[in-house]
């Protein structure tokens, strides 16, 4: 083989990986592989790394392939939107079909992975790339509901955890459940802000009423109360085998002010720069609560 057929096949295989890693959403899908893996950590007292790697790999197939199945449905709307438009479907770089094809193979396999852990998990698997690819995608461009559809596919990760350690969903999980369900709103509403002309170009609901207004950052400060509320919920001990020590939730409480302070300068600014804190502060909230979850949890 020539040099020049080597550079062409490296840079091939190069743009390969790359769009690939753009389809699956790659980010995306490592963050949610770390909420499941908490999930799991918070419920087990010996950890099995066989389940702890199937749980990941298993996890990741099953973002990826909802993040595959929605830009190939988005793919004329991506087109139009700066952030999206050199994503590998509008540029042309990869076909829908092929698109289809990666999204179909990383269903089948995720699927198949979380069974082999336990049904449970696999089922709720299954309704997360069902709800995100059949519902919340549709209904972004009809209603700003479709935030309140897209916020259970994306709970699902943290409790998911639970379920493969213990084949059971109870009120353990559905805790792990719901903080992440509240998040999502000031979390999707501060990205809805910051990309609000951009998603109307797409037309898409992307905020509540679908206005930049006061009403959006009310709502935004209301959810984000009911979120720190209940993540320190555990410390009441009323959550079956999950709970949390009085010091935890304080730091928990101050993770949760710190963001909720974001929320009320939105509220009084309106400025793009200060939904982009809010947006970052939501990302440093759930990632360091989750992880002081796991301390907690092999701490007592």
């Amino acid at each position: 083989m020539n040099s020049a057929t080597t550079i062409s096949t490296e840079f091939t295989f190069k743009r390969v990986f790359s769009d690939l890693k753009q389809l699956t959403k790659v980010g995306l899908s490592l963050s949610v592989v770390f909420s499941s893996v908490a999930g799991y950590l918070l419920a087990v007292d010996t950890i099995h790394y066989q389940t702890l790697i199937l749980l990941s790999i298993g996890g990741y197939l099953m973002v990826g392939a909802s993040n595959a199945f929605n830009q190939v449905i988005e793919k004329d709307t991506d087109a139009l939107m700066k952030r999206t438009m050199n994503r590998p479907l509008p540029t042309g770089r990869l076909s829908p079909t092929n698109a289809l094809i990666i999204a179909t193979t990383f269903t089948l396999a995720g699927i198949a992975i979380l069974y082999s852990i336990n049904a449970k998990t696999a089922l709720f698997g299954a309704i997360s790339i069902f709800l995100y690819t059949s519902a919340y995608t549709p209904l972004k461009s009809v209603t700003p509901l479709a935030v309140f559809v897209g916020a259970i596919p994306g709970a699902i990760p943290f409790m998911l955890g639970w379920v493969a350690a213990t084949g059971e969903f109870g009120v353990e999980a559905g805790f792990l459940f719901m903080i992440q369900f509240f998040w999502q709103f000031p979390h999707f509403w501060a990205i809805g802000w910051l990309q609000f002309e951009e998603y109307q170009k797409a037309g898409f609901n992307m905020l509540p009423m679908n206005k930049k207004d006061q009403g959006a950052t009310k709502q935004i400060i209301f959810y984000t109360s009911i979120m720190i509320l209940v993540s320190i919920a555990p410390v009441l001990k009323m959550t079956g085998q999950f709970y949390i020590m009085p010091l935890t939730a304080v730091i928990v409480f101050c993770l949760g002010a710190f963001m909720l302070y974001y929320g009320i300068r939105l509220h009084k600014k309106q400025t793009n720069v200060e939904a982009r804190k809010l947006m970052l502060a939501s990302v440093l909230y759930i990632t360091v609560v989750q992880i002081v979850y796991v301390v907690d949890k092999f701490l007592h």
